[in-house]
């Protein structure tokens, strides 16, 4: 056996501070990511492609927009990982060309995507402006 040293594993590096937007943002992403795979198989079921186009592609392409999503996710602290959560959005209203339901379907995770990013942001900058505040403007910072 070897010996025990008495040095001690380094420290693990801290975690990144995430903002609000970004947690939201990915959670939705995170979510819908199930619902565009189960709308894959949906367009499968439904036989809901044009003649020429087989039926499994409706799952190829409800698995590729869900792993999208999923790494997009990983990317919204970007703001080009933002865009590209809302050109996703844009796929799943798409595929209400196909399946009508999903118009609502992105109609719901559209209005949960634009809340996220937009409040989320908000929250951030509120977030950022009492941080920077001294203790004695942080106690009135709620607007009393």
């Amino acid at each position: 056996m070897g010996r025990v040293t008495g040095t001690a594993a380094p420290a693990p590096q801290p975690r990144r501070a995430r903002g609000a937007a970004e947690s939201l943002a990915s959670i939705v992403l995170a979510f819908e990511s199930i619902i565009a795979f189960l709308g894959g198989l949906v367009i499968y079921g439904l036989k809901a492609l044009p003649e020429p186009i087989e039926p499994w592609w409706g799952i190829v392409a409800g698995s590729v927009v869900a792993v999208l999503m999923i790494l997009t996710g990983r990317f919204v602290r970007y703001p080009w990982g933002i865009a590209l959560g809302w050109a996703l959005q844009v796929v799943v209203a798409l595929g209400a060309i196909f399946v009508p339901a999903f118009a609502l379907v992105a109609l719901i995770f559209g209005g949960m995507y634009g809340y996220a990013t937009i409040k989320g942001a908000q929250l951030d900058r509120r977030n950022a402006q009492l941080a920077a505040n001294t203790p004695d403007e942080a106690s009135t910072a709620n607007g009393d």
